[in-house]
């Protein structure tokens, strides 16, 4: 079993025909086929089904394609570090939530240090992935967030995942509104107010979305719901729609959004703690810890 080989499953799966995968592996589909059976052959297992409508990954390809991945992205990171960057550049990645703070910190955090060569990223994702992506050394930090609706299985998911969780702080909920929003000049909303609008939620995509989300009040039976993946998309909903979200309240200037949009305590509580997570026993890199001083500074 070789790197390239988990680098096909991977893109196999991401498309809807091996014709498809060959094309973008820029290898001819015979010998995809070929050294995916080989694969199939040495592991004992099937991982995808072929049939004339194209290609499905099967219940053990599901699993197998789940270790791919870390695998792949661990290979990533040592080759990017070790292989391709022979000036050592400095590295620093962070996954997080959807928390704009974050992502402020982030920017602090590289003037403060203006490396001379780096090569950074930041993750705004799901979850599960922030809690991965620390877990497999992706990213060194996470930001993530819990209510409490969900704080027992995101605490378990700590344990079993040898993660660290720091707390930054504790908030309200709050509703997030266009400041043009027929309600913005409320003091204080409650979901009953705001039925007639579309509530904008951050979708998971995931079999354990209700667990895990991020936002308070998830298992409340919305009337109106628009899920999205996107932060842009979320805002113009939001403005065009006057619809709505849900989150801490935790606001800070976006360049972007130009202070567009305004929170507005909730009656109904589910309190939110934010905080950091790190893998346990990690010793913080130097933008590590200056990124956690800003993240302090702006909560």
């Amino acid at each position: 079993m070789t790197v390239l080989q988990l680098k096909y499953v991977i893109t196999i799966a991401n498309s809807s025909s091996m014709r498809e995968a060959a094309s973008k592996l820029y290898v001819s589909q015979p010998a995809l086929s070929a050294t995916i059976r080989e694969l199939e052959s040495e592991l004992n297992i099937k991982i995808f089904e072929r049939s004339n409508k194209g290609i499905v990954v099967t219940e053990q390809g599901r699993e197998f394609l789940s270790y791919a991945k870390q695998a792949v992205s661990q290979y990533e990171i040592i080759e990017d570090r070790y292989i391709s960057s022979p000036d050592k550049k400095k590295h620093f990645s962070v996954s997080m939530q959807h928390y704009v703070f974050g992502i402020h910190a982030f920017v602090k955090a590289i003037k403060k240090l203006d490396y001379p060569s780096y090569n950074y990223s930041v993750y705004e994702t799901r979850t599960d992935e922030v809690l991965s992506d620390v877990r497999t050394q992706k990213s060194e930090i996470g930001i993530i967030a819990y209510t409490k609706s969900n704080e027992a299985v995101i605490k378990k998911l700590f344990r079993e995942f040898n993660l660290e969780f720091f707390p930054l702080f504790h908030k309200e909920s709050c509703a997030y509104v266009w400041k043009k929003h027929p309600l913005a000049d409320r003091k204080e909303l409650s979901l009953d107010d705001l039925k007639d609008y579309p509530f904008v939620s951050f979708d998971q995509s995931s079999e354990n979305s209700f667990y895990l989300s991020e936002e308070p009040l998830s298992d409340y039976d919305f009337s109106k719901i628009i899920k999205s993946t996107d932060r842009a998309t979320s805002a113009e909903i939001m403005a065009t729609l006057n619809g709505y979200s849900i989150g801490t309240g935790a606001m800070t200037k976006s360049l972007s959004l130009k202070d567009e949009f305004i929170s507005i305590k909730l009656k109904e509580q589910d309190p939110v703690t934010v905080g950091y997570i790190l893998k346990k026993n990690h010793k913080l890199s130097e933008i590590g810890r200056i990124y956690i001083e800003e993240l302090k500074k702006i909560s």
